[in-house]
């Protein structure tokens, strides 16, 4: 090797090295640390509403959903409820896309999606708090929510209750549209 072609080949190896280990400019800076809390599986839409209507959603209302997936949730706050909705989502891919469609549809404003660790975040200014998280998980959830949450936040859980809390209301909803039945549990601090 001459040592003018060694000195590019170095210097093209740093440039490629230093180009890998850049973020690439729509991914945020640094992978959240936390732990998948429950599978990607969606939520339909009828039951999307549901929950957000049995949660009591107003009109400027600050929400959040916590393991927000594809997004519908938060965007069906934004566009049919008007409020300021948030979702939280630790995979990559799905924070992305989900971003993406909010982007898509104009909602930048009144809606967003964080890239992190659900238990990691502050919600004490939440009106309405919306999860779909494993028995588990909603008890790994349950003191944070305890510690953070003001009096009078309303929280619903699909499918899987909250242990060690008593909800005020429960909703059963025997088909979805897709021949499956959904439970839905509210809660009130």
């Amino acid at each position: 090797m001459t040592s003018s072609f060694a000195r590019a080949f170095v210097c093209c190896f740093a440039v490629v090295l230093s180009a890998q280990q850049q973020p690439s400019p729509s991914a945020p800076s640094g992978q959240p640390t936390g732990e998948k809390l429950a599978p990607y599986y969606p939520t339909p839409e009828s039951i999307v509403d549901k929950m957000l209507e049995f949660g009591q959603l107003r009109a400027g209302e600050k929400m959040f959903d916590l393991g927000s997936g594809d997004g519908r949730i938060v965007i069906m706050a934004a566009q049919k409820y008007h409020a300021d909705a948030t979702g939280i989502e630790l995979d990559h891919d799905l924070y992305l896309s989900s971003g993406a469609k909010l982007q898509k549809l104009g909602l930048q404003k009144t809606a967003r999606i964080v890239y992190g660790d659900i238990l990691k975040q502050d919600y004490s200014s939440a009106d309405l708090i919306t999860v779909y998280l494993l028995p588990e998980s909603n008890l790994k959830a349950r003191p944070m929510l305890e510690a953070q949450l003001k009096k009078g936040t309303r929280i619903v859980a699909h499918d899987f209750g909250i242990g060690g809390w008593t909800p005020v209301k429960t909703l059963t909803i025997p088909d979805d549209g897709e021949g499956r039945s959904h439970t839905l549990f509210l809660y009130i601090r």
